[in-house]
């Protein structure tokens, strides 16, 4: 993970890259996509929190293979009883996560918005390049690319090959429509893909120098002709399968290797 135009490597990670990967965070905002994962990898919820008390923070963790795995749902919205999706929840969970296991490296995985002006469909499954936020408009010269935040994912050229991912950029808004502006700014990303979370987990792994990667799979056409809530939840339960399949995918690719080989 680096900021934009950071060309130093020992910036991008501070961990080494020449020992195998062994304890892995992953990080999704919905119980919907975090729940097959968690039965597919025989993860156990933790008794135990290591987060503060009183948060609504869920962690499931286990051994898979040779790999540390801890997968963190920042649980329902105490009032109302939601999933707390958003930037807000996956900043602090990002942040405590990091805090409390020390992880080598963090996957973010979720569902997203696709544009099928840049080529994506519903089930496709993206790996994203880099990171940048849709609703922070602030035109004032330098705060302006603040409010975007473009931050790059790490980079595994080797994972995508293997496992025949595409790769897009992804934006990032609290909001799950889109707004004339918001549009505007998602054609200045140039962004495939479109969530609600991504861009604040890239900002908290950046400050913390931790590899991060994102796996997200598209669930809604976002300029297409069906309205977005309708056909987000149309297509969740068997977009979150895809999704469960290519997490899995990449785990497995993961298990044994170092950073550098990714």
């Amino acid at each position: 993970m680096a900021s934009h135009g950071d060309r130093s490597e020992d910036a991008v990670v501070s961990q080494p890259q020449d020992r195998p990967i062994s304890t892995i965070v992953i990080i999704i905002a919905m119980q919907t996509e975090a729940l097959p994962l968690v039965n597919k990898l025989q993860l156990t919820e933790d008794l135990e929190p290591v987060f503060p008390k009183g948060v609504p923070w869920v962690r499931y963790h286990g051994a898979y293979k040779d790999l540390n795995i801890n997968l963190i749902w920042p649980g329902k919205d105490l009032a109302l009883g939601v999933d707390s999706i958003g930037t807000v929840s996956a900043s602090l969970v990002t942040y405590a996560s990091i805090e409390a296991l020390k992880p080598d490296l963090i996957i973010n995985a979720g569902t997203a918005g696709g544009f099928k002006a840049k080529g994506a469909a519903v089930g496709d499954v993206f790996v994203a390049s880099d990171c940048a936020f849709h609703d922070r408009r602030i035109p004032i010269p330098v705060f302006d690319m603040y409010g975007v935040g473009l931050r790059q994912a790490y980079s595994t050229p080797n994972l995508v090959k293997e496992l025949n991912l595409k790769v897009g950029k992804l934006s990032t808004g609290d909001s799950l429509d889109m707004s004339s502006q918001d549009e505007a700014s998602i054609v200045a990303n140039d962004a495939t893909i479109k969530d609600m979370e991504g861009a604040a987990v890239a900002y908290v792994a950046d400050l913390l120098k931790v590899p991060t990667i994102f796996v997200k799979a598209v669930t809604d056409i976002v300029d297409g002709e069906k309205p977005t809530a309708d056909e987000f939840l149309q297509n969740l339960a068997a977009v979150t399968a895809a999704l469960d399949q290519a997490v899995t995918q990449v785990i497995d690719f993961i298990n044994g290797k170092c950073l550098s080989e990714l």
